[in-house]
């Protein structure tokens, strides 16, 4: 039986040249399209890995339900963007205009992101905190919501993704070596690293993050001190969920036709990934982490000569860091950070 089986596995694999190629000359000629491309999706990357850690740092729970926070943000985006007209070719709109409309999508995304990552803490995760229950529970119970959330938009809209919904045209901003980098890719970056750096200052000066970061390091002590531990947890999935809603509409303009009921799972298992990479735990870690996460993987796909490759090449470097480091690249946790 297993002589028979083998060959069958061998034969399916494809071994010819056009498998796999290591294509330096490709690599090189593409090298800035590359790193472009790879910074603009490894924003979006970092935008999302931001709420794995926020809510990693605070519960010590890998909530493996916030990719669905992120596609329902992406749910809301498509219905705004839908009900106001747009539809696969860009919309002829004055400037403002399309700004108008870009914003009343971004505060719906906004919105729907963040009120699924409330019901997700209120309906799944609280009533375990009250019962103490193992951390094996809160694991098991992240990864079914997570296949709940998406089984039902599955239901809902079905399992085709939904039309594609171009924003605008990109123009060329400026040119780096020959290579054009367009204003979808610079309000893509420039939002997302405003966005981050925000969120660090928030979490570093305000009263509120001041309250994340002790409940993140002593909740028992936070909590003799007068901080209100289930305020700081509702908190921070409401910073992740805007975070995640931010993101969706980012990924929305970058692909135009990616809304679909699973289409959070793979970038929700890179944003996870590029938290970890960074330093799970690490507001600033998820930042670095997402932005690598995007420039290895493109850059994998170009040097292999596959898009097949971006996530194999990302997930390897991945775990040789983790080898070597295994507390990621900046490792410190959301508790010890400074003021």
């Amino acid at each position: 039986m297993i002589s028979e089986v083998i060959p069958t596995l061998l034969h399916s694999v494809p071994m010819d040249d056009t498998w796999i190629t290591f294509d330096v000359n490709s690599f090189t000629q593409n090298f800035w399209s590359s790193t472009f491309d790879g910074f603009t999706f490894g924003a979006i990357y970092a935008l999302v890995a931001l709420g794995y850690t926020l809510v990693y740092g605070v519960l010590n729970l890998i909530n493996f339900a916030h990719s669905e926070v992120f596609i329902t943000g992406c749910y809301g985006v498509f219905f705004t963007l839908s009900a106001l007209n747009f539809g696969p070719s860009a919309p002829h709109l004055a400037f403002w205009a399309i700004v108008g409309n870009l914003i009343l999508a971004l505060v719906v995304a906004i919105i729907a992101s963040a009120l699924m990552a409330v019901v997700v803490e209120r309906v799944a995760y609280k009533p375990l905190r009250t019962r103490k229950a193992p951390r094996l529970a809160f694991l098991i119970t992240a990864i079914g919501v997570s296949f709940a959330i998406q089984y039902t938009i599955y239901w809902w809209r079905g399992p085709s993704p939904e039309a594609a919904l171009t924003m605008f045209r990109p123009i060329p901003i400026f040119d780096v070596f020959g290579t054009i980098v367009d204003s979808q890719q610079v309000v893509i970056v420039i939002a997302a690293i405003i966005l981050m750096i925000a969120t660090d200052q928030f979490i570093r000066r305000s009263r509120t993050g001041r309250g994340i970061r002790a409940v993140a390091q002593d909740p028992d002590t936070a909590t003799l001190m007068g901080v209100n531990k289930e305020k700081i947890i509702v908190t921070t999935f409401i910073i992740g969920g805007i975070l995640a809603g931010a993101a969706a509409l980012f990924y929305v303009m970058k692909i135009p036709s990616g809304v679909q009921y699973n289409g959070g799972f793979i970038l929700g298992v890179k944003a996870f990934a590029a938290a970890v990479l960074g330093g799970i735990g690490n507001v600033r870690g998820a930042l670095l982490g997402g932005l690598l996460i995007g420039l290895i993987g493109n850059y994998g796909q170009v040097l292999l000569g596959s898009s097949q490759w971006t996530d194999v090449v990302a997930f390897v470097v991945l775990v040789l860091v983790l080898i070597v480091r295994p507390e990621g690249i900046l490792g410190s946790s959301l508790g010890k950070s400074k003021a």
